[in-house]
Formats: structure tokens, sequence, C-alpha cells
């Protein structure tokens, strides 16, 4: 009562003082569901009554500070036109009585671009003093979508991971709330230490025992949605990094392995082959070397048979005599042949251990590659046995023609008057 009367009172003297009085009556913010329709009241009461002329208008501007105003909507008294622009597409109308002070404004089909702030605005010629225009806040009311969660870091022992939980759209802005249950889906109590802020739920030095099933509501005044994560904390893995490491070092130590392997089978099989190799070596025609005694050396004859030793001996007595040549040819010939049958039989021990690797071929699959290298380094070691053998043939051709020369040279010249030999 006493309001009415305050009000009785404002209306009599403000047309004495000679101003205006444009006001938005309360609420305030407006509130209306997004899709529905909206009426924002303006009443003014000029400083005259019954003014002449009449420009009513209503503009809008963002809810940030620094957003420009936008006026979409004129009103002229007395002729009622008026001028709209295509912001709202048809969406908006007045609804004016001069005589009363009214200039409601009409939104239909409401969305969330409507969620701004509007100005109710009068202007009467020569009434310039006072309130000519007033404010007021619309809230579009959406309801909330449904959040999304999600987890931000590494769920491992000891980490510090965020839950975070966030709805698309919402007016007002939804609030959140996360809630945790256990891995039987028991309700629990939140750890002191964890923050729950803005859909941001912190967790701190996690465990196992923060596994579980955490719930985010996001909601306003309209309804609430609700999101919801599975979190399974687990042992600290290790990371790339090391991993590649361990791994490469044990691929390094096999290599290194193999190589030390293939090394000490390339020298065996090369020992080998040497031992077996060994009596392909040049013939030469420098003589033995004599002890005092008349014996030969052990350097060239130690590692010989007793057979090959009897042999040399008769083949010095031989080389002493020295009456034909052809003998001491037969006797080292002969001498070849003794040490080639003891290469053949050195040759068929090898054989024999040739059938036992090939028996165990299956075995190593994987070191056929070095066979076959080995295998290709024999090759060449009998080619070159083949080329020393040639030259050792050569050399042979060209002794014999030696010595068929020095004994032509050597013979007496045969008379001219003598007839001629008789075989």
């Amino acid at each position: 009562m006493e309001g009415r009367i305050l009000a009785f009172i404002l209306l009599c003297l403000v047309p004495h003082v000679g101003a205006i009085t444009v006001e938005i009556p309360k609420p305030k913010p407006y509130e209306s569901a997004r899709g529905g329709n909206v009426t924002l009241p303006c009443t003014f009461i000029p400083s005259k009554p019954n003014p002449a002329t009449v420009t009513i208008s209503w503009s809008v501007r963002g809810l940030e500070p620094e957003s420009e105003e936008d006026q979409f909507l004129t009103y002229y008294y007395p002729d009622a036109s008026i001028d709209t622009t295509s912001t709202y597409g048809g969406r908006v109308a007045v609804d004016v009585d001069v005589p009363k002070g009214k200039a409601n404004l009409m939104i239909s089909a409401l969305t969330l671009n409507e969620n701004k702030i509007f100005k109710c605005a009068v202007q009467i010629r020569g009434d310039v003093n006072g309130k000519t225009s007033d404010t007021t806040r619309l809230v579009v009311l959406v309801a909330p979508s449904t959040p999304i969660c999600n987890i931000q870091g590494t769920a491992e022992y000891g980490q510090n991971i965020n839950l975070t939980c966030k709805s698309e759209e919402g007016s007002p802005s939804p609030t959140y709330k996360w809630e945790s249950r256990d891995v039987q889906n028991m309700p629990r109590v939140p750890d002191p230490k964890t923050t729950d802020k803005d859909g941001i739920l912190s967790l701190y030095n996690i465990s196992k025992d923060t596994s579980g099933y955490f719930i985010c509501t996001s909601a306003n005044k309209i309804r609430s949605a609700t999101c919801n994560i599975t979190l399974s904390v687990m042992p600290p893995s290790m990371n790339v990094a090391s991993t590649a490491g361990i791994i490469a070092g044990v691929v390094i130590a096999l290599i290194i392995l193999f190589i030390v392997i293939y090394c000490c089978c390339c020298r065996k099989k090369k020992n080998e082959e040497e031992y077996a190799m060994g009596v392909h070596e040049e013939f030469h025609d420098k003589e033995p070397e004599k002890t005092s005694g008349g014996q030969r050396s052990n350097g060239a004859a130690g590692d010989r048979s007793d057979q090959h030793e009897v042999k040399s001996e008769r083949d010095h007595d031989n080389r002493r005599g020295y009456d034909d040549p052809h003998s001491d040819y037969d006797d080292r010939r002969s001498d070849y042949d003794d040490r080639r049958r003891d290469h053949d039989g050195r040759r068929r021990d090898h054989d024999d251990q040739r059938r036992d690797y090939d028996d165990r071929r299956s075995d190593y699959d994987d070191r056929r590659s070095d066979y076959s290298d080995r295998r290709s380094d024999y090759d060449d070691r009998r080619s070159d046995y083949n080329d020393r053998r040639d030259r050792y043939d050569d050399r042979r051709d060209r002794y014999d023609d030696d010595r068929r020369h020095d004994r032509d040279e050597d013979r007496p010249p045969v008379p001219a008057n003598k007839p001629p030999r008789r075989d």
C-alpha cells in the first residue's frame, strides 16, 4: 500500500519537474524456454501528457561489456509505422499504447541467439531530461545436453589424472557434480585430496583403490543429464624408449654372438682345409738340408709318416747318384702318389665329417647362408690348388727340357767318319 502511494506521488511530481521516465518492470532477468514466446514489458511516463510525437526503439547487445548495440525495431507515433531489420526474421512485434505509456516487445520462436541484453528507449520532442531508456536480460532456457566424459593423463600407479565432464549446450550454464563408486559399484567417500571444479575432477597419486566407476551430472533449472567413466588403474609400464633400447641391446648381443660363432666355425673350417690341402704344397728343386751325418733336417719332414721318410731317403740317394733324370722324376712322382693317397685318406675323413654335417643341417637352417659362403671359399681354395698343380706341371716340363738340353751338351760330338749309332 505504501508503495502505491509513493508511486502516485511520483506520478504527480514528474510533470512538474519536466522529466521523462522509462522503465522495464521486474523480474529481471526474464526467462523463457527455447522455442517459446516471451513479452518484454516497457513503460514510460512523459513530462507532459498526450505528447504529439513519440519514437520508441528496441535494441540488443551481447553479454560482453565491449559488445556493440544493435537497434532492430523502431516505432513512430502517431502514424504507427514500424521499421525493423532482418536480425530476427519477422519474429518480433510491439504492443504500444502511448496514452497508457506502454511499449512492450514480443519475440516468438526463441533461440539461444536471444540470450542477450535488451534495451527499451523512448524519445519525445522537447522531453529529454530524466530517464529515457532501461535495459533487461533475457535468458533463453535450454536443458543441458548429454555431457561428454574423458580422462586426461595416464591411469597408472602414482600418477595424477583429471576426469573432465562438459555439456556442449545448456542455458543457464549447467553445474557439474561428480560421484564415485568402487569396483563393486558401491558408493564411496571421495579422497580428501580430490578437487571437483567446473566439471574437472582431479585425482592425485592414484592407486589400485582408485579404480571404479565415476558418474558426472550436468544440471540447470530445466533438467539434468549424466555420463560415466570406468577407471582401471594399472601398474606402470615401460615407456617406448626403454623398451626399444632393451630390444636393440638384445639384437646387438645376438648379432655379436652370431659373428663370434661364425668366426670360430670359419677358423675351424679353415684349419681343417689347410690341413687337408697341406699335402699339395709346391714341389721345388731345392735339395733338403743335410746334417753332418748326411741325414735330412727335421724342419720339412717332422710331421710326415715313416713311409714318407724312407721314401725321401731313397729319393735323396737317387738324386745323389743322379744317373738318370727320369728315375728322379719317377721317384718324385711316386712320392707325390703317396702323398695323394694320404690326401685321399684325409679327404675320406673330411667326407665323413661332411656327412655328419649334413645330418645336422636340419638343426642349422639359419646358418645355410654361412655354409654357402664357406663352400665358396673352399672352391676358391680348390681352384688355387689346381692352379698350383698346373704351375708344378709346367715347372716339371721345364725341368725335363733343361735336363735333355744339358745331356745333349755333355755328350761328345760324333766324328764325321763315325757311322751313326744304332739303338
